[in-house]
């Protein structure tokens, strides 16, 4: 999915908020366009207790369709607009709790660059601040079903590899991908997960993961007629017939919205690979490995603590299509005007199982700022 993002700023109003005044207006414009405004110092930064990362919102950020961000700006909610010339979208705040939500854009270059910006930005301090990126994605059947929300112990890049035609894959391959410093998909030893390319895998904190997932396990996720039905199709794979649940499972993060059985085999065998067999794949993405690379930076700078990073993918879709149905199908199917078959659920079950780890940490930060949870 492809969303734009108008331009909203005046001139006068956009020097004001860049120089960390607020307004209540609704936001949604990005801080690109001509007349950008004048930098203005500021001598005290803005504190930061936790960062919400969305990746694309639709229209405005309240009152209309709903895209990743609208919850968080409604319900947690985040009244205050911020002008983010250098980034994406504007950003909100909420000045009680000292949360700040961004909408980064979608595809792992504009996640990364809004995630450099933000650490460069002069007006906050990010040094104790707990990152949670909550977005939708697909589900792999096999791990579990639409309407889920997934906490991710591992990240995993999946465009750093090489890629051979599926036409001209040899008979004993299992797909067509190898690592970027091999020859074969199952080259041993298995390389450096960093290397000059970039990272190929990422590991969060097993502490904080874990804490978050506990906080959130027993969240009660929307459930609808339709997603049953969705559901039923799926017969041969028992955990896509359960209902939505929060889990821990790991994302695998490619910009091409793949999709279908072999590429489902191959992502699953992927995670496995770069994580030594310790991983599951669970959820695709898009943005995650921008996200996680840009913090990993940040982190060595000191800007922030890349310990206290969390990552949330809530499933609004299927990855591969059921059985005796096409992966072209399946994908005809989710590109219409309603959207994927378990998009508002995604929507809400992001905001229902992130929204109490995002309470916990800003409303009690005596307890979190020098003490990070799960330790």
């Amino acid at each position: 999915m492809v969303v734009a993002l108008g331009t909203r700023w005046l001139g006068a109003a956009a020097a004001l908020l860049l120089a960390g005044c607020a307004t209540t207006e609704p936001g949604s414009g990005s801080g690109s366009g001509s007349g950008a405004p004048e930098p203005v110092s500021r001598s005290t930064p803005i504190p930061v207790r936790v960062v919400l990362v969305s990746t694309f919102e639709i229209g405005a950020d309240s009152g209309d369709r709903p895209g990743e961000f609208q919850n968080w700006v409604e319900k947690l909610p985040l009244p205050q607009t911020l002008a983010f010339p250098s980034g994406y979208h504007a950003l909100r705040y909420n000045p009680d709790l000292q949360v700040l939500g961004m909408v980064s854009g979608e595809g792992p270059a504009r996640m990364a660059s809004s995630i450099t910006a933000l650490g460069h930005d002069p007006r906050f301090d990010l040094s104790h601040a707990y990152f949670l990126l909550a977005g939708i994605g697909g589900i792999d059947p096999n791990f579990g079903s639409v309407g889920s929300a997934v906490w991710a112990p591992h990240v995993v890049d999946g465009s750093n590899a090489h890629e051979i035609d599926a036409r001209e894959i040899p008979p004993d391959w299992p797909d067509g991908f190898t690592p970027l410093q091999g020859a074969r998909p199952d080259t041993r030893p298995r390389p450096a997960a960093s290397s000059m390319w970039g990272d190929a895998a990422f590991t969060l904190d097993p502490g904080l993961v874990d804490w978050a997932y506990r906080l959130s396990r027993s969240v009660a996720l929307a459930d609808t007629p339709a997603m049953q039905a969705v559901r039923a199709r799926y017969r041969s794979t028992p955990a896509a017939q359960l209902p939505p649940a929060v889990m821990k499972g790991d994302t695998l993060a490619s910009p091409v919205f793949w999709v279908g059985k072999r590429m489902n085999r191959w992502a699953e065998r992927w995670v496995g690979y770069w994580t030594d067999g310790t991983g599951t794949f669970a959820t695709t993405a898009e943005e995650d490995a921008g996200f996680m690379e840009a913090l990993t930076f940040l982190g060595r700078a000191g800007i922030v603590d890349s310990r206290r990073v969390l990552v949330l993918r809530s499933a609004s879709n299927f990855d591969m299509p059921p059985p005796g149905e096409t992966a072209a199908a399946l994908l005809a199917g989710e590109l219409t005007e309603a959207g994927f078959s378990g998009f508002v659920a995604s929507l809400n079950a992001a905001y229902d199982a992130g929204s109490p780890v995002v309470k916990e940490l800003a409303s009690h930060w005596d307890r979190y700022k020098d003490h990070i949870p799960g330790h």
